[in-house]
């Protein structure tokens, strides 16, 4: 058995910190980004955008950029509208969480874009 990996993620060092699943393995592509949104389309999961500062990421609540994108299943629009939050926002941590309107919770989130680290 492999012993367990620390990941060095302290309050002291912004750049360390961890924002959910995806952000313990490396940085992912743009097509690997486009696979895991068209996996939200796919499960008919309503996309929607959140936004906040670097040094607010650890709050319960952030931005959400316009309303949830319901019943959007155009995997291109969704990347769009994510690059426009990125934009207005070049700061900010931006993430794409997937509602699953059936249990009524978050079936998928990830950080698609990195603020800097304050």
């Amino acid at each position: 058995m492999s012993e367990i990996q620390d990941y060095k993620s302290r309050l002291s060092d912004p750049a360390s910190r961890k924002f959910g699943t995806f952000s313990y393995l490396p940085a992912m592509t743009p097509e690997e980004t486009r696979k895991q949104v068209a996996y939200i389309v796919s499960k008919g999961w309503n996309p929607g955008i959140e936004h906040t500062e670097p040094a607010n990421a650890r709050s319960h609540y952030w931005y959400m950029w316009k309303l949830p994108m319901f019943g959007e299943t155009d995997v291109d629009r969704i990347l769009a509208e994510c690059e426009s939050c990125h934009r207005a926002n070049p700061g900010h941590h931006v993430r794409l969480v997937g509602y699953d309107n059936y249990r009524q919770t978050k079936g998928a989130e990830m950080v698609i874009y990195r603020g800097a680290a304050v």
